[in-house]
């Protein structure tokens, strides 16, 4: 399983890349591969205000569909159309051009909630 050290992780199997005052957002390769092949996402709208651990995407599979959450409070500034026409690029690229939307964070303190690549290992493992 790929679990990239310079990413953080929520419990839910979401990554978060930081970027500045953003974050960018995706799931796992953990939850990419209990997925299965995906087949839709329904990515967040552009300005939505959300809260930490709020449901804000979906991503359907020929096995489950599964909520992607806000790991921190945030607004909405990009979200990744490409899902749209290519929703595999989540089972293929998940922590490249498989990412789900960038949220302009409130609180950058919020980040310290999250695990580190050693934690989400452990939990997974």
């Amino acid at each position: 399983m790929n679990v990239p050290d310079a990413l953080l992780y929520t419990e839910s199997h979401e990554w978060i890349k930081r970027e500045g005052e953003n974050i960018r957002v995706g799931i796992t390769d953990h939850a990419q591969a209990e997925l299965t092949d995906v087949v839709f996402v329904e990515i967040p709208k552009m300005g939505r205000t959300v809260n930490a651990k709020e449901a804000l995407a979906v991503v359907e599979s020929v096995k489950a569909a599964s909520d992607i959450y806000a790991p921190v409070k945030g607004t909405v500034i990009d979200a990744n159309k490409a899902l749209e026409a290519n929703p595999a690029l989540i089972n293929t690229d998940p922590y490249g051009e498989g990412w789900i939307f960038v949220l302009k964070i409130d609180n950058p303190e919020d980040l310290k909630t999250l695990k580190d690549a050693a934690a989400y290992k452990q939990q997974t493992s």
